[in-house]
């Protein structure tokens, strides 16, 4: 089944907790602590493969889960780390977050991301031995792995996109020029799912050719089989639009297929585009000649229109050769486009020490990457785990800050937003 479309949600496995620990030994008095340290969470990994077609594995595994890390052990013993989690996904797969937002993109053949990083390894009380501090009694607990929403989405990566009406001949088409075998029929929508083929235009140049399911008018609102398939025509350098020659409605099959080109969330009607009359057999040169007049007023200056018919390769050669053209000038173009130097952007970055202090109805509210970090690997139940928290907001500033706002004995503060965890003043 072709899935071009999936929501899934990532989990990249916890870390182990350190333990908290003390050397007992029959003939050793007081050995010490020997808590070891928690393994990491295995990372979520994703990997684009040319082996894979579509997103169907998804389509009922909505929650992908990799391994956590083993806690430490007594005599300083490591937990073990998880494995990461490798996931292939087609070459092609743009994973995007819930707001919309490119998170990645993963175009070519072995191309990795890792779309989710697993929590680290909590320290053992043998972690915090010092000539002050013999006997800790703190371990910390492992950082959870990350949580990330996602949406995938398959955009077949090809040089050419093959539009039009249903049954404007675009499945014929391909599989007259390349070795691609889609459905053909006489009905409407025959065409359930995007095809590709690959186009041997001379010795020296090959072309990948997208055939795109028809549009109607008011695909982009859902119509007919709407405008989902319209995501795997955004890479493409070169469109080529069919038109039936019989239609007694030819500006108007022109300017439907425009317009919901236009309407998809990414204008795709200016893009460089070919025009061809299909199903051209047994008509006369001079009713060609009219409707390609017709077809020319219409279409952009420099566009060309041809005419064709696939079952007896009449005007093949030279749509391909045509279309060859546009290809590589469009790459030429978007190359040159690519290389253009851009002006920098300058921005005022967070430090990974810089925190926050906001007044809330309860007490107060600290916000700040490694504060949190610290917050995470707390056992707020365990009060070494909190005063060891305070010491650590006291080496950073924090504490004084809240003593300049005037933080009253019994205060709350909460750590992180969302909330981690809370301490007393």
């Amino acid at each position: 089944m072709f899935v071009d479309r999936a929501q899934v949600t990532f989990q990249a496995g916890d870390g182990g907790n350190g333990v908290t620990s003390f050397r007992h030994d029959k003939f050793k008095h007081r050995g010490g602590p020997d808590g070891g340290d928690g393994g990491d969470g295995g990372d979520i990994i994703l990997m684009a493969s040319r082996n894979q077609n579509t997103l169907a594995d998804f389509r009922y595994k909505k929650t992908v889960k990799a391994e956590g890390g083993e806690s430490g052990r007594k005599s300083k013993k490591h937990g073990k780390s998880a494995n990461d989690m490798k996931v292939l996904v087609p070459v092609g797969t743009a994973v995007m977050g819930m707001n919309g937002e490119t998170i990645s993109d993963l175009t070519t053949d072995g191309q990795i991301t890792i779309i989710a990083q697993g929590g680290k390894g909590g320290f053992g009380n043998a972690h915090f031995v010092s000539s002050t501090r013999q006997a800790p009694r703190i371990a910390e607990k492992g950082e959870k792995g990350e949580v990330v929403e996602t949406v995938l989405e398959l955009k077949m990566i090809a040089d050419v996109g093959i539009v039009g009406l249903p049954n404007a001949g675009k499945s014929t088409l391909l599989s007259v020029i390349s070795n691609a075998k889609p459905e053909i029929a006489s009905y409407p929508f025959t065409t359930l799912r995007p095809n590709l083929g690959v186009v041997d235009i001379d010795k020296r140049t090959s072309l990948l050719f997208a055939d795109i399911p028809g549009l109607i008018e008011g695909a982009s609102e859902g119509k007919g089989l709407g405008d989902e398939f319209l995501r795997h025509v955004e890479r493409t350098s070169v469109l080529v639009h069919l038109i039936d020659s019989y239609s007694e409605e030819l500006e108007g099959d022109y300017k439907t297929i425009v317009n919901e080109l236009k309407s998809y969330k990414i204008d795709l009607s200016e893009r460089p585009r070919v025009v061809a009359l299909t199903k051209i057999e047994g008509k006369e040169s001079r009713e060609l000649e009219s409707k390609i007049k017709t077809l020319k007023k219409l279409t952009p200056r420099g566009t060309q229109v041809l005419s064709i018919s696939s079952p007896s390769s009449q005007g093949i050669p030279e749509l391909l050769r045509v279309v060859e053209k546009r290809v590589e000038a469009a790459q030429k173009a978007q190359s040159r486009k690519k290389s253009k130097p851009s002006i920098p952007v300058i921005t005022l970055k967070q430090t990974e020490d810089s925190w926050y202090v906001e007044k809330s109805k309860e007490g107060f509210v600290i916000t700040g990457k490694k504060i949190e970090r610290f917050a995470r690997r707390t056992d707020f139940d365990d009060y070494h785990g909190r005063q060891r928290l305070r010491d650590i907001m006291k080496k950073m500033g924090i504490i004084r800050e809240l003593e300049r706002y005037k933080i009253e004995p019994e205060q709350k503060i909460a750590i992180g937003s969302p909330e981690i965890g809370t301490i007393e003043y």
